[in-house]
């Protein structure tokens, strides 16, 4: 089960998704809320943080999860504050029952990270591509429009179309054909 936990917060943070199952992770911390109480209204305990990237509005209630659950933190990059242990890419790792491939895709921030399964077709999109299209800004420190390119045509050419659920930073998760919002994501970001 995949529940945003961020949902209805009404202020600046990221999409915050408790995954329980096997492994119970939380897939980024989201900011300025009480993230604590939220996963303890579902789950006793929590077995890890999984980082999409390092954007304070990610990583906003870090702390207080890793301390609140005692849990380690995975990110592309330990020279972050907060992450406590290295995810490869390619690398697989395990988010509730299902083993996801952990894809760098670099664009909106260097330590950026998606995660797909395609056995359960799902896909955690971070920043990278949201719903109708929409693509993470580059405009920000480390942004970088021809990586971020990069980056979305590698999952489009990784996932499968029969893509179910993608998972995003921001916005509503895409249930409907998310394949065609990876596709429509990358034809955007190369009109401007």
């Amino acid at each position: 089960m995949i529940r945003n936990i961020a949902a209805g917060v009404q202020s600046f943070t990221s999409n915050a998704f408790l995954v329980t199952g096997e492994r119970t992770v939380l897939v980024d911390t989201g900011a300025n809320f009480d993230a604590v109480g939220k996963i303890e209204e579902h789950v006793d305990d929590l077995d890890a943080v999984v980082l999409t990237h390092t954007h304070p509005d990610h990583v906003g209630n870090l702390e207080s999860v890793k301390d609140a659950f005692d849990v380690e933190a995975y990110g592309f990059d330990t020279d972050q504050s907060g992450v406590d242990v290295a995810i490869e890419d390619e690398e697989t790792v395990t988010v509730g029952d299902d083993d996801y491939l952990a894809l760098h895709t670099p664009g909106h921030k260097n330590d950026h990270l998606c995660f797909y399964s395609e056995s359960a077709g799902i896909l955690f999109a971070g920043d990278l591509i949201f719903q109708n299209g929409s693509f993470g800004r580059t405009d920000l420190e480390e942004g970088d429009r021809e990586a971020l390119i990069k980056s979305i045509d590698r999952v489009a050419v990784t996932a499968d179309e029969d893509l179910q659920e993608m998972h995003t930073g921001h916005g509503p998760s895409v249930t409907t054909n998310p394949y065609h919002d990876i596709e429509l994501a990358g034809k955007a970001a190369r009109m401007y």
